[in-house]
């Protein structure tokens, strides 16, 4: 005689409570994670509000552009025979950096400021970082890299655009040319090179600004 034989799996009750504790942990490790990456970058994005910034006057903004007076200032600027913008960035920073970190001839430490300046063609490119306000030509502390001039900028007019996220040879070419295209049908004469303008660090991935300025022929009413 048959008999059918019927086996009824009781789930292990200790097995259970062992993978829902997993499960909670790895939540409360995700979480953790996520947590200290918004104070993180919060933190960034908030000291980056706090870098000084070159000044300038904003002389017309409307839903296209912005227009600018930038006075003189002093620069510290470095060469590159690189034409894109990954090449210009990772060659060019290096040397600055290093610069205001302490490779000067006083070892004086010198504040980041902000945008971090690259005008790019197809003959190369230069970087440059502005100097804090309280430097001039005299008294900024002279580079131990020979290769690093120190200058002060011309007085300008520029026309900017803003882009956020991080920049890429795709996206400066796109906003110079639309940039260049509402000039044009503004009539505003363009007098030189464009230059972008780049205002965090590459580890702030939050509320990223960059910007392509050109600079104009314009007379103030």
């Amino acid at each position: 005689m048959l008999h059918a034989a019927f086996f009824v799996f009781e789930p292990n009750q200790s097995y259970i409570v062992i993978q829902l504790n997993s499960n909670m942990k790895a939540l409360y490790i995700f979480l953790g994670l996520g947590a200290i990456y918004i104070v993180f970058q919060s933190f960034i994005a908030n000291s980056a509000v706090k870098t000084e910034k070159q000044k300038y006057r904003t002389v017309v903004k409307d839903d296209e552009l912005e227009i600018r007076y930038y006075p003189a200032a002093t620069m510290a600027t470095v060469y590159s025979s690189a034409t894109n913008y990954k090449s210009v960035a990772s060659s060019g920073f290096g040397k600055l950096a290093r610069f205001i970190f302490g490779g000067n001839k006083e070892n004086e430490s010198i504040a980041m400021t902000a945008p971090v300046r690259m005008n790019m063609s197809e003959k190369g490119a230069e970087m440059s970082f502005v100097m804090p306000t309280k430097y001039n030509e005299s008294n900024l502390p002279k580079p131990n890299d020979e290769s690093i001039r120190i200058h002060e900028s011309a007085p300008q007019y520029v026309a900017v655009v803003s882009f956020g996220g991080y920049a890429n040879d795709e996206k400066i070419k796109t906003h110079k040319e639309k940039l260049l295209q509402i000039l044009s049908q503004r009539n505003l004469k363009v007098t030189g090179d464009y230059t972008f303008l780049g205002y965090n660090a590459p580890y702030q991935m939050i509320a990223r600004t960059n910007e392509i300025a050109i600079p104009i022929e314009w007379k103030e009413q």
